[in-house]
Order: C-alpha cells, then structure tokens, then sequence
C-alpha cells in the first residue's frame, strides 16, 4: 500500500511539475527576480540611511556634550576666582563626567562609521550586480522573444503546432471515415447484385426466384422486339450473280405475266 501511495504521490509531483513547466514563462521569472533584486538593494539602501541617521544623531549628542564640558570647566575657573573651591570641584567632577560620555559616544560613532561604510560598499556592489542582471535580462527576454515567434512561424508553416496537429488529425479521420464509407458502399452494391442482400425498395413477397425469372422474361422480350424491328427493314437489292449455271429463270407466274 505504501509503494502504491509513493507511485501515486511521485505521478502528481510529475503532472504538476510539467503543468507549471508548460505555463512557467521564462520571461515573468526574469523580471520577478529583476524585482527581488530592486527590494533587496532599497533594503540595504534604507539600512545604511539608518546607520548614517543614527551616527547623526551621536554627532549632535557629542556635540552637545563638548559645549557642555567647556561650560562646566568655564564655571570651575570662575567659582575658584570667586573662592569657592567646593563649586570648582563640582563642576570639574561633572565636567569628568560629560568626558566619559564622550569618549564612550565617539566610541560607538566609530563603530557606526564603519558600519555604514561597510552597508555602502556593499549597496554600490549589489548595485552593480543588479544592473548587470539587467542587462542580461533584457537580452535573455530578447533572445526568447525571437525564439518564440520562429518556432510559432515554422510550426505554422510545417503544420506540427498543436492546432495545425489537431486540424491534421480532424482531415486524417475524415479521410479514413470517407474511404470506409465508400468501402461499403461498394460491398453492399455487389451484395445487392449477387442476391445476397434484398433491395427493402422491392414490393413485399418478392424472392430471389421470381426476381431471376422475371430478368429471363424481360431478356427474351427484348429479343422478340428486336427480330422484329429487323424484319420491318427493307430488303436490299443486289446485283445479279455472274457464274456459269447461267443466268436464273423467272418463275412461271412470273412469266406468263410478263
């Protein structure tokens, strides 16, 4: 059961894959896969004004943090000239502070500026690649276009299409369906003159035997109305016959009349 299940299972995986095989165009493939390429290069396009955007915004935050050290150290030199030494300190510990912050942002601006030059390299590269399969697209889809129409012109011309093959086949059988029909009717002609078979036209009650006679009669009919008609001819006059019995005599009637 099994065996017959994979048989059966492997036959659908076949039709299946000759019906997508048949309505599968190679040039819809092209552009679909032309179309994947333009989604997948605006993905690493989107991903490196992300990277750019977000490296922006860290050079704000470090710019924003130098203005404020260079505000806190300003504050210390004025508090130690007012002598509040506790105020210098402050400042100076906060101005430590919004150091570290830089020192850790322009670490991780350093690391996003690799980044996007990496995201970059890679758009500029994958663009190449696309353009390139473009280009090999439209001349493959080219190629395929004028291969189509060839083999549809000749197909047409040597009448091996599917629709010149159907009307083929339509004038094949209508030839062998004739010639059948004329095979027959000539069977049952020589049936019909040999008397195998009754002609349903005839009266009711005709046999085979009163058939034959009256083809006798009408033969025998034909011949008396010929004798006939021959001897309504006139005769015909011939010279007299030269020989040495001499010349015939009349008969006496003849004579005594003459």
């Amino acid at each position: 059961m099994s065996s017959i299940a994979h048989r059966i299972a492997a036959l659908f995986r076949i039709k299946a894959n000759k019906a997508l095989d048949k309505a599968e165009d190679p040039r819809e493939v092209l552009d679909y896969s032309y179309e994947q390429q333009l989604q997948m290069l605006q993905k690493v396009r989107r991903g490196v004004a992300d990277v750019a955007t977000s490296r922006k915004r860290l050079d704000l935050q470090i710019s924003q943090l130098q203005q404020s050290g260079g505000k806190l150290e300003g504050q210390a030199q004025q508090a130690l000239a007012a002598g509040r030494e506790d105020l210098a300190r402050e400042a100076l510990t906060r101005r430590t502070a919004v150091a570290s912050q830089i020192t850790d942002l322009q670490t991780q601006q350093a690391s996003l500026q690799d980044q996007e030059e990496k995201l970059t390299l890679a758009s500029q590269r994958l663009q190449a690649k696309v353009d390139s399969f473009r280009t090999r697209k439209e001349t493959i889809k080219a190629t395929y276009t004028a291969a189509e129409a060839q083999t549809r012109i000749t197909e047409a011309v040597t009448g091996i299409g599917e629709e010149m093959g159907d009307v083929g086949l339509a004038m094949q059988r209508a030839q062998d369906k004739t010639e059948q029909m004329q095979a027959r009717a000539g069977a049952l002609d020589e049936l019909l003159a040999s008397g195998a078979l009754e002609d349903a036209t005839l009266p009711a009650g005709r046999d085979d035997i009163q058939a034959e006679l009256e083809r006798v009669t009408a033969g025998s009919d034909v011949d008396k109305e010929l004798a006939m008609m021959k001897a309504q001819l006139p005769a015909a006059s011939g010279p007299p016959a030269v020989g040495g019995g001499g010349a015939r005599q009349a008969p006496p009637d003849q004579e005594a009349t003459s």
